[in-house]
């Protein structure tokens, strides 16, 4: 039998979707370990989605202002969102901002 020749657009296409698909293996693997730490509630109602959002959030922000060194607008830049959505959430996850001198 002969195999399905894939076309260019095709191999094009799995190259780029490639680093995506590790990233999201690697992310399943430590949000497993992550939620089996955050999920024991103790009897009370679980609140792991939004505890691991907000860890996610801030470990985010705080990726982005480093590498801005500090610079509250190339940071949101970074993250693709606004400088004052990116201000307010900064204030919302407890983030202080020193810039580096």
């Amino acid at each position: 039998m002969r195999s399905k020749k894939k076309s260019k657009s095709e191999i094009v296409m799995n190259v780029k979707t490639a680093p995506y698909a590790a990233v999201e293996e690697i992310m399943e693997k430590k949000l497993e370990d992550i939620s089996t730490i955050l999920s024991s509630s103790g009897g009370r109602k679980s609140k792991l989605y939004e505890e691991v959002m907000g860890i996610v959030e801030k470990g985010l922000f705080k990726i982005a202002l480093r590498r801005s060194n500090g610079v509250k607008s190339s940071a949101a830049v970074f993250l693709g969102i606004n400088r004052n959505t990116f201000t307010d959430k900064m204030t919302k996850l407890g983030i202080t901002c020193d810039k580096a001198k």
